[in-house]
């Protein structure tokens, strides 16, 4: 009986124990439910994984485009810890034998495996661990590990499908959180082109550096970047910078070392993403950029040139969703920027009419009464006989001659002036 009622309480609280790890299984999956930030989203995920297994330390890294960690997030190392244990990892050692064979993987010492490499100076100690792929819609979004199990056992068979119930629970939390920040994204962008678009067409600026510094500046906001570039192409083949928003180091006039990919995007009107800034900026500042989204500003070989956003190293990567949203805002604003144009030229067009017609008139109906006015005082003077009448009519004779040759070059230099526009 003893032996019995031993095994019962055993069992009891077997059932106690999963029952709670249940509970805090559905209150994970409803935390993750109830955010729509992906950034809160990801460390819910890990925060929630650590309690649920009894892990002191956790992480989620992402895979990026290129089968290497783009974002880790971590739980357990404060910021000072993770300032000592300098970069973050990019997927070597373990990390990358998950990326590469997304299976569940439990190891008592991690630094037995064969893959293992070590950790960097001041990285706390891990021995035990437990990692799990998070898959969205089929597509291996990234991996979760989870280390060092309290009481240092083991993490068990039970602990694995724990966390692989609550990766896939992540991964529907993480796709709608996905979902979400690609429409917001979307949106901003769209707000973005619709304002400045009505902008630039209701208004007049002095210049058009005005207006591409108005551009630059609005893309910079809409696309949360750290600088804005508008270049234009110059007749030699060099691509100058015409107006930089952000971070300081570029300047009007100056040339871009990415000629070739800036007039590329320029020629097809499709966007693209270079990875590495020296590509296309080539110079010191991108020491702290990352990669470079690069737009046509208007349609195929527009002479608007071509809008250049860059984000800072460590910040999230542009997505297709930036890239097709870039597109769509250069198009738009490549048209306004078209339309300010026509409508400078048709008022210049104006301006110019108007000086031709002044100086028709000038010629034609001012001059002519003018010099009929002189020929009249000329024909005055076979009746006067007074040597000072006559003196006066001479002097008057003069002044309407100079009055003539100073209309004839006006009408000269105004005729010039619409030549040269």
């Amino acid at each position: 009986m003893d032996t019995l009622l031993g095994e019962f309480v055993e069992r009891a609280d077997e059932l106690l124990h999963a029952q709670k790890q249940m509970n805090s299984l559905l209150d994970a999956v409803m935390s993750m439910a109830d955010e729509l930030s992906l950034e809160t989203v990801l460390d819910r995920v890990v925060t929630s994984a650590c309690t649920l297994v009894d892990a002191r330390y956790g992480a989620l890294g992402v895979i990026g485009e290129d089968q290497q960690l783009s974002h880790f997030i971590t739980v357990g190392i404060d910021d000072e810890g993770i300032r000592a244990i300098g970069d973050l990892p990019t997927g070597h050692g373990v990390l990358g034998h998950l990326i590469r064979e997304p299976q569940p993987l439990r190891l008592h010492d991690l630094g037995q495996h064969p893959m293992a490499i070590g950790f960097p100076s001041n990285h706390p100690a891990m021995k035990t661990f437990l990692g799990v792929p998070i898959r969205v819609r089929d597509v291996v979004f990234g991996n979760l590990y989870l280390t060092e199990k309290k009481g240092g056992l083991d993490f068990t068979a039970a602990d694995e499908e724990l966390a692989v119930a609550l990766a896939a629970a992540a991964g529907v939390a993480i796709q709608n959180a996905r979902l979400f920040d690609e429409s917001h994204r979307r949106q901003r962008w769209l707000e973005a082109g619709v304002e400045l678009g009505s902008l630039l067409i209701a208004n007049e600026f002095d210049d058009g550096a005005s207006h591409l510094d108005l551009v630059a500046e609005t893309a910079l906001r809409a696309s949360e970047s750290i600088l804005a570039v508008v270049a234009v192409p110059a007749s030699d083949g060099r691509v100058l910078c015409r107006s930089a928003i952000g971070v300081q180091g570029l300047y009007a006039g100056q040339e871009l070392t990415g000629s070739e990919i800036v007039l590329s995007v320029i020629e097809t009107g499709q966007s693209r993403v270079v990875k590495d800034p020296h590509h296309v900026l080539g110079v010191d500042l991108t020491e702290k950029l990352g990669p470079v989204l690069v737009s046509a500003l208007g349609h195929r070989g527009t002479d608007n040139g071509a809008l250049l956003l860059a984000r800072g190293i460590g910040a999230p990567a542009y997505t297709r969703s930036d890239v097709d949203s870039s597109a769509l805002f250069g198009s738009r604003i490549g048209l306004a920027l078209d339309l300010v144009r026509v409508s400078a030229l048709r008022q210049q067009s104006v301006v110019l009419s108007d000086r031709e017609r002044i100086a028709r008139d000038l010629h034609d109906l001012v001059i002519q009464r003018l010099f009929a006015a002189g020929l009249g005082i000329q024909n005055l003077r076979r009746f006067m006989e007074d040597p000072a009448a006559l003196e006066r009519m001479a002097a008057l004779t003069e002044e309407l001659d100079d009055t003539i040759r100073t209309l004839r070059s006006t009408i000269e230099e105004l005729r010039s002036a619409d030549k040269t526009r």
